[in-house]
């Protein structure tokens, strides 16, 4: 919303505190008067009454769950939605005696005061949803995968034996290996391995799906595996969570969206750097962290955002090492939003690329003197 004097241009404000079966909602008129507290069921026939009742009214509701197509849905119905940070609104009115009740008051109070209280949120479009869902069936897939492989060493290590090392990929083929030697194990540990197999196999055909998106429907996330580390996971993720980089006039405001920047703690003569915020897209945020962790280690190839990292790492010892990580995943955001924004491709020394493409300085324009100079006594090196 643009105009911060929503009084003078909606007649009634709704808070909704959303829930999984029903939604609580306050409603109010534009002097900030109760008009009615009631609950509706979660569903698209309660919430079509709901327009109906109080059309084209503003409507504010805290990000969850059933945020997005809630919104989606509403904005389709005339109505003016702002979905509130819930992180951010819990600072303003927590209260130790919390109920869905007084959220939803608070909720339509705020909005009628002045929506930008709320620290509106952008939700991504109904498709990008669609696409992010291959890639976040394959996360879960990934950690239960994950979860299986540690369990497994660490039963086998509790009875003083251990199984060769290999990647997580090819676990269950080295482990039963392992278990052909020691085949008093197999009843139990068998079934697991296939397990592994069956989430090696899945998690294969969503990675091929995610790449087969990318090179059809989103070329950007394509110019974005230019960057070292950053892979189809990470550059489908990014272009889906965005959607438009034209959002971020600067593109290192990236990096707190991403809540990859420090918090801040100032008062008066004190002025504390703490941890960094960790607002926004946490899937995002630790994919970044892990190319970045990647781009500083031993496999890292050689390019200014590696350079950069090394050299805030050696400043210090582990603290250090974790600062440098995050400096870099930050970076990295960057570096995406501004190719995104220019259309440029991946440099990995750009400052080297300047220095060539810089033409050559002209020679001065100031006139000699006529005269001819002697001769120097010295010869040139």
């Amino acid at each position: 919303m643009k105009s911060k004097n929503t009084s003078q241009q909606f007649e009634t404000y709704l808070g909704v505190d959303l829930g999984d079966k029903k939604h609580h909602i306050c409603a109010t008129d534009k002097h900030g008067v109760i008009l009615k507290e009631f609950t509706i069921t979660n569903d698209r026939a309660a919430l079509r009454k709901l327009c109906e009742d109080y059309p084209k009214g503003a409507v504010a509701l805290e990000v969850g769950t059933h945020s997005p197509w809630i919104s989606r849905f509403l904005i389709a119905e005339g109505m003016h939605v702002t979905v509130a940070n819930a992180r951010k609104l819990r600072a303003i009115y927590q209260n130790d005696r919390k109920c869905d009740r007084f959220d939803a008051q608070m909720l339509a109070k705020l909005l009628r005061a002045d929506p930008d209280l709320l620290s509106p949120i952008q939700h991504g479009s109904e498709q990008a949803q669609k696409d992010l869902v291959a890639i976040k069936i394959r996360d879960s897939l990934v950690r239960q995968r994950t979860h299986i492989v540690a369990t497994v060493r660490g039963v086998i290590k509790s009875m003083g034996l251990r199984i060769p090392a290999s990647s997580t990929e090819s676990f269950h083929l080295n482990a039963g290996k392992f278990l052909t030697e020691h085949p008093a194990l197999e009843p139990a540990i068998t079934p697991a391995l296939k397990s592994l197999e069956s989430l090696t196999g899945q998690i294969k055909v969503y990675e091929n799906e995610i790449q087969k998106s990318a090179r059809e429907h989103h070329p950007q996330a394509l110019k974005f595996q230019q960057i070292p580390s950053i892979g189809p996971i990470t550059s489908m993720a990014f272009v889906l969570s965005i959607e438009d980089p034209n959002r971020f006039k600067d593109p290192r405001d990236v990096g707190a969206y991403l809540g990859l920047v420090p918090r801040r703690d100032q008062s008066g003569g004190s002025d504390k750097q703490l941890s960094i915020s960790k607002a926004g897209n946490r899937y995002l945020r630790q994919l970044l962290v892990q190319c970045a962790q990647y781009l500083l280690g031993h496999f890292g190839p050689d390019c200014a955002l590696r350079e950069q990292g090394l050299k805030l790492a050696g400043k210090g010892g582990r603290a250090a090492k974790k600062k440098a990580v995050i400096a870099i995943a930050r970076k990295l955001a960057v570096m995406m939003i501004a190719m995104w924004q220019k259309g440029g491709d991946y440099q990995a020394f750009p400052e080297r690329t300047k220095d060539k493409s810089a033409p050559a300085s002209k020679p001065s324009s100031k006139t000699t003197s006529k005269t001819p100079s002697k001769p120097s006594s010295k010869r040139a090196a």
